[in-house]
């Protein structure tokens, strides 16, 4: 087996179990040295335990390979920094950050949204991307080298009861897009995967033909940590079982252009439904869009 990741440094956060346990095992198996980052929570955020990180780290140890455990949280400036430099202090560089830390609740719909849920949901997903990228950037670019890879969802495309998660999950590819950027001129790229497979959080709710194991989304993850990589930039992919999907920039599905001037009120009033909708009712958006 061609070792990808020779050589190489990589931070897998809420590496302790499914699809980051899965990402920070690939990496290593491919020669990368892993800090495996997990605060041992419950999937709903519950709980603090070492035992998690530990056992990937021993995992990986007890194949031959290097790893070392960080059990800092994302949610937090001053945690996040200790993660990328816990890689700094133990292994002197970051070449990959994996962003995949994160926690869910029960879906709700918007109304009955706690400011706690949106709170720690927010926090953990977007601002731990923001918090772990920044960190890990400012060590990549003096190396001239590194990839970012977080974990967005399709529950930003709109799921209902996922209005917390959804929203902190589309922040992240657009932050991805953003950063990929920020820093391709350090020979740096930031891309993201929208997963679907089996973890803690979704036994029993997906459907069974639509699901991956966490091993196979870490399949995808370690190829574009390598150097093999370098040309995919700014992308978002998608992944079930055989199937990988990737979104470049989400252009408009329909449109039309006034020559002189601009819409008026009235104007799109008749324009919409005729040519940008083509006269769907509410029903067939609702169904279009699975609004139920």
């Amino acid at each position: 087996m061609d070792r990808l990741l020779e050589g190489r440094v990589a931070v897998v956060t809420g590496a302790g179990n499914g699809i980051g346990r899965a990402e920070a095992i690939g990496l290593a198996r491919h020669g990368a040295k892993v800090v495996v980052n997990d605060i041992g929570t419950s999937y709903d955020g519950q709980g603090l335990s070492r035992g998690p990180a530990d056992a990937v780290v021993n995992e990986i140890k007890s194949a031959g390979s290097v790893a070392i455990a960080n059990y800092d949280s994302v949610a937090t400036e001053k945690g996040a920094e200790s993660i990328i430099q816990t890689a700094i202090d133990s292994f002197g560089r970051i070449d990959v950050l994996i962003n995949n830390a994160g926690v869910v609740r029960n879906p709700h719909d918007i109304d009955e949204v706690s400011t706690g849920d949106w709170e720690i949901l927010i926090k953990t997903h977007l601002y731990g991307t923001f918090y772990c990228t920044r960190r890990a950037c400012s060590f990549m670019k003096k190396q001239g080298y590194g990839r970012i890879i977080s974990t967005s969802s399709h529950t930003g495309f709109g799921w209902k009861g996922f209005t917390a998660y959804g929203a902190a999950k589309e922040g992240i590819a657009g932050f991805t897009r953003t950063v990929a950027r920020d820093m391709a001129g350090y020979g740096i790229t930031a891309n993201a995967i929208r997963p679907i497979a089996h973890w803690r959080g979704t036994k029993g709710s997906l459907p069974h033909v639509a699901v991956n194991r966490p091993e196979d989304v870490a399949s995808l993850v370690v190829y574009l940590a390598s150097e093999q990589a370098d040309h995919i930039n700014g992308c978002i992919f998608e992944v079930w079982k055989g199937h990988v999907g990737i979104f470049i920039e989400p252009p408009p599905v329909q449109q039309v252009i006034k020559k002189d001037g601009s819409w008026t009120t009235e104007e799109l009033a008749e324009l919409i439904p005729r040519e940008l909708t083509k006269g769907r009712s509410r029903e067939s958006f609702s169904e279009v869009l699975h609004l139920g």
